[in-house]
């Protein structure tokens, strides 16, 4: 690890703030807010995320519902690529290709819009946060029945306590996933 991305990673790390049990008892949360709000660590979040989809020959950029909508838009525009929302199901008006996932309790569905990615598109995945890695394999999934490759998986925060990490490295045949910060 160079010394910039040292002073990226403490400078990230300083402006997440742990919120004790919430959003309930034992659950210690990793709040970005604070990032969000500074614009000097923000810039260097957007920054890194960006030199990674470039360096990964990135296309298109996916978001994922919601925070990683707050990532990836601002991502795609420093990188000078397209911003593809993957949305909780029955947001998206239009015709949507949809993913079904297993949650702890019960299951979620997302969708893309079906004509926003093609073949010949390399498609970053950007998140804030990966745990489990349900939403994240989903988008996968959605990225691929598209037509499109995934270029890779990018998140600001890794849980490297849940098992989701785990669960990706298997679907994502040999494309990088990036954690800038692992707790």
């Amino acid at each position: 690890m160079t010394a910039g991305t040292q002073d990226v990673t403490e400078l990230l790390l300083s402006r997440i703030r742990d919120v004790p049990d919430y959003p309930k008892p034992g659950v210690l949360f990793k709040d970005i807010t604070p990032l969000l709000a500074d614009p000097v660590a923000f810039t260097a979040l957007t920054d890194t995320l960006a030199e990674l989809c470039t360096a990964h020959g990135a296309t298109k950029i996916v978001g994922l519902e919601a925070r990683g909508f707050i990532l990836a838009a601002p991502v795609a525009v420093r990188a000078g690529l397209g911003f593809i929302p993957v949305r909780k199901a029955g947001k998206l008006p239009g015709a949507t290709l949809s993913q079904a996932y297993d949650l702890e309790y019960g299951s979620a569905e997302i969708e893309v819009h079906a004509e926003d990615l093609a073949a010949g598109d390399r498609v970053m995945v950007i998140d804030d946060v990966l745990a489990t890695g349900g939403t994240a394999e989903a988008s996968i999934e959605l990225v691929r029945r598209a037509g499109a490759e995934v270029a890779g998986v990018a998140v600001l925060m890794e849980l490297g306590f849940l098992p989701g990490r785990a669960r990706l490295e298997p679907v994502l045949n040999g494309a990088p996933l990036q954690a800038l910060i692992t707790v």
